[in-house]
């Protein structure tokens, strides 16, 4: 017997059995280990996106997970029935608040052994968020300067170990409380947002990744 909940209003119920996803060609069936909460998970559960997302009912939530692949269908070649893995569902699709779900294999990355599935799940989203802002959209490279606001949120956190990687020197801004997280996640300059104004510390940056908006967007147009 499982419980099952079938959408984000909806009592628990208990079945004898759960219907699976329909697993197109080239995807591979996941059993969720688990999935973290973005703040995306809260903004379409308060119905904000809906212009941009429509949505039909029952909808099941969840842009990560960390799982176990557990079939593949004709076309899918890079994994096999047994692998970790984890995924972020490509577009605008959800649904890792789940038990199971199928995801085209080009979407599915092996889990990094060194991390439990509940440190797993943490990753493709902000992953891809950084990733896809740094690399696909700014073109970050060695030498250049990126700055980074909010580095100790999630995408922020994952951007500065990728601008590192990438060989680019790191300004981060934070909180007092998170100076030295920040500091430890490798960025060369960390500013205290509560206690200094970085337009008036930083200038020449090549790229700025700014997920807080507002005043600090229009500010860091000048740096």
């Amino acid at each position: 017997m499982k419980t099952a909940i079938l959408n984000d209003y909806a009592t628990p119920v208990t079945v004898t059995d759960i219907a699976l996803p329909a697993m197109p060609d080239d995807s591979v069936m996941i059993e969720v280990h688990a999935s973290s909460v973005n703040p995306v998970d809260n903004l379409i559960r308060a119905g904000y996106p809906k212009a941009m997302l429509p949505i039909k009912f029952p909808y099941v939530m969840g842009n990560d997970v960390s799982g176990i692949v557990t079939a593949v269908v004709k076309g899918a070649t890079r994994f096999s029935v047994g692998d970790a893995v984890i995924t972020r569902p490509n577009g605008m699709k959800s649904g890792t608040f789940a038990e199971y779900i199928a995801v085209k294999e080009q979407d599915v990355a092996a889990k990094p052994s060194s991390l439990s599935h509940e440190q797993a799940a943490l990753l493709p989203l902000v992953a891809l968020t950084a990733w896809q802002a740094l690399v696909s959209k700014a073109k970050l490279q060695a030498g250049q300067t990126g700055l980074i606001h909010a580095g100790s949120g999630g995408a922020g956190s994952m951007a500065i170990q990728i601008a590192k990687h990438l060989g680019a020197t790191v300004v981060a801004t934070t909180s007092t409380d998170n100076v030295a997280m920040v500091k430890a996640l490798g960025a060369d300059q960390v500013i205290d947002y509560k206690t200094r104004d970085f337009a008036a510390l930083v200038n020449d940056c090549d790229v700025v990744l700014d997920t807080l908006g507002g005043s600090t967007r229009t500010k860091s147009f000048s740096v």
